[in-house]
């Protein structure tokens, strides 16, 4: 990557005159063009400004090229797998060639399964479904799990299998021994563990644990090892095959495919064996009124229409990801962390969150408090005033914003290879105004969020919505936002 100097300007810190950029700093230009990149948005003093996207750890936007593969598939979607006519068998063809591509994006191995499911989610719930049980009691197989997980990978493992949850360490090496230690016990004791389920990077910092260490670990003591990685996939080039992980869980909405697809990559002898995921059409070989014969294989798993255009448009990122020079992606990413890491530390009253003093090679994950401002009132402000997208909240992990001492949340931005320095930029002279000066509107929470007072701000036309997210969804949102604080 080379760096200009960067000359241009950025719009909006809630002012009549755009913010001035500071001064001869490195441009850094997307890597890959994204759906939506030069949307423009509505402050509230009635000026536009394009649309700064930092929460693409929630959900990427679609890669122009994945955008484009949909289109084109559109006009040949049909039924699949059961169906005789000519687009029938066109879209069969093109929802197992996605899986193969999948598969391959991600090094699975010869005898391995690609599942295609929802989401991260959807595959992790499916996988502990699939954990053997005790094979001389009966009981649901051990799994062990760290507390630093999001609830994806927590609360699947603790409904259906018999989940130790353990308390991380200040350090990776503390960490890394309490986890051996852990699975050591387990196996002298009779009682081994059967998985080990950890993420690839959190969805709170963006950190990791080593994961040469951790598989080794798991596979000394005779468990497997399940990735969550719905923060790795997006942002590292990743290999089954090369690491030795058993299963690998993703997300194609973090995966610049919105579209409603993931994936579960793994071991084929669990899933086969495992309760089928879904009762339905598809799944099964025979029915008779007295039982069942159920397919292996992915079909085992899949029953119901499958989402054709998910699996397309989720191949469609993978091959575009896949393009890409590794360590370009890494210098990109890294590079936009930097700035935006110096750039909040040097803001008096903004604290940057870490799980790890000592973590290396973090992805484009900062989050960050201010002191004095609730959370939610510093998203509000950023988005209202500055055009700026970015997480507030727990961030679906309770028990580690607990333990870090962040139980009223945080702030999250996240970058990827669709981010431009700019947009970094913003964020970070943003907070400084908000530090130095306060926020210029005014803003009350409904229904545990906060918004702008009598928000002037108008929905986009054509869009069918009488009102913003608190409006539009008063009621509602009290219910749902359990990884909102519950102090707001």
């Amino acid at each position: 990557m080379t760096a200009t100097t960067d000359t241009t300007t950025t719009a909006g810190t809630g002012g009549g005159a755009p913010d001035p950029a500071p001064a001869t700093v490195g441009r850094i230009a997307p890597l890959l063009p994204v759906v939506g990149h030069d949307t423009l948005v509505p402050l509230v003093d009635g000026r536009q400004v394009t649309y700064s996207n930092l929460d693409v750890a929630a959900s990427a936007p679609a890669l122009a090229s994945v955008a484009e593969r949909v289109a084109e598939t559109l006009p040949l979607y049909a039924s699949v797998h059961r169906g005789a006519g000519y687009l029938s068998q066109v879209s069969t063809a093109l929802y197992e060639a996605s899986r193969r591509a999948i598969g391959e994006f991600v090094g699975a191995r010869a005898d391995d399964l690609t599942l295609v499911t929802r989401n991260t989610t959807d595959s992790i719930n499916l996988l502990a479904g699939c954990v053997p049980a005790d094979p001389v009691t009966g009981a649901p197989g051990r799994v062990l799990v760290l507390d630093v997980e999001h609830h994806a990978n927590l609360l699947p493992w603790q409904r259906v299998t018999d989940a130790t949850v353990l308390t991380g360490g200040a350090t990776v090496a503390e960490t890394l021994v309490q986890v051996r230690d852990e699975l050591a016990d387990g196996a002298s004791a009779g009682r081994p563990y059967a998985l080990l389920a950890v993420t690839g990077a959190s969805n709170v910092t963006g950190e990791s644990l080593p994961l040469t260490d951790l598989v080794e670990a798991a596979h000394e003591h005779g468990a497997r090892i399940v990735l969550d990685g719905a923060q790795l996939v997006p942002h590292r080039r990743f290999s089954l095959a090369d690491t030795g992980v058993d299963y690998l869980a993703f997300s194609g909405h973090k995966t610049y495919a919105p579209y409603g697809a993931g994936a579960l990559v793994g071991r084929r002898d669990w899933l086969d064996a495992g309760t089928p995921y879904l009762a339905g059409g598809g799944a099964v070989r025979r029915v008779r009124t007295g039982g069942t014969d159920w397919h292996d294989g992915p079909a085992r798993h899949e029953a119901g229409s499958p989402n054709v255009i998910g699996a397309v448009a989720l191949a469609a990122a993978c091959e575009a990801l896949a393009a890409l020079d590794p360590a370009a992606v890494r210098e990109h990413e890294g590079e936009l962390r930097r700035r935006l890491v110096s750039g909040l530390e040097a803001i008096d009253r903004v604290s940057v969150v870490r799980v790890w003093d000592d973590a290396v090679d973090p992805v484009g994950v900062v989050t960050f408090t201010v002191a004095g401002y609730d959370p939610g009132l510093v998203a509000a402000y950023l988005s209202a005033e500055h055009g700026i997208g970015v997480r507030d909240g727990r961030f679906c992990a309770h028990p580690l914003l607990g333990r870090l001492g962040f139980d009223a949340g945080a702030v999250r931005a996240s970058v990827g290879v669709g981010t431009a320095g700019e947009e970094v930029e913003r964020l970070v002279a943003a907070v400084r105004a908000l530090v130095a000066d306060g926020p210029r509107a005014q803003y009350d929470v409904v229904d545990g969020l906060w918004v702008v007072v009598d928000d002037p701000r108008p929905v986009p036309e054509g869009s069918g919505l009488a009102g913003l997210l608190a409006t539009a969804a008063a009621g509602y949102l009290a219910d749902v936002a359990a990884c909102l604080p519950d102090d707001v």
